[in-house]
């Protein structure tokens, strides 16, 4: 695997064909090949490229959590003591299956994460119960989001 933080060539055709797979991963390759006037074996080989490239890390099917009954999404900044580790507290959020996403940052959090849970007495219940019990966090800032307005991968 390639590092990621070395730039990545693509050309038209890569582009064409990214962007059908991200309207639609499951998109039949040939359907993609007769849209774009090549062969899919081409588009299979263009593929395998992107991937060894590190550019794509595979599909996946997009779970709609409102479904499910989670309807509370929210954002956590995390101040860890000074005597607490990072790798230790992301450790431990780890093992919280509500935590999403997890993110050090600048600015005055060490931590910024993503929760997902059924509703606010829930996300009381992660907070309370499990992040702020985690030693060394001193405190947590919690904005939850009413509404997303913008999903969206970068643009090819």
């Amino acid at each position: 695997m390639k590092n990621h933080n070395s730039s990545v060539k693509i050309d038209g055709i890569d582009k064409k064909i990214l962007r059908f797979l991200m309207e639609d991963a499951r998109r039949p390759i040939l359907e993609i090949a007769r849209n774009i006037g090549i062969s899919g074996a081409a588009i299979h080989q263009r593929l395998r490229k992107l991937e060894s490239s590190g550019l794509l890390s595979g599909s996946k099917f997009i779970i709609n959590p409102k479904v499910l009954g989670y309807t509370t999404m929210a954002y956590i900044g995390i101040f860890l003591d000074k005597a607490m580790a990072n790798p230790q507290a992301v450790r431990e959020l780890e093992k919280i299956p509500e935590v999403l996403e997890c993110h050090y940052t600048t600015g005055n959090w060490s931590i910024l994460i993503k929760v997902l849970c059924r509703d606010n007495e829930h996300l009381m219940q992660v907070l309370n119960k499990k992040i702020q019990q985690i030693e060394g966090v001193s405190r947590t800032e919690t904005f939850i989001s009413l509404d997303q307005q913008i999903d969206r991968q970068i643009q090819i």
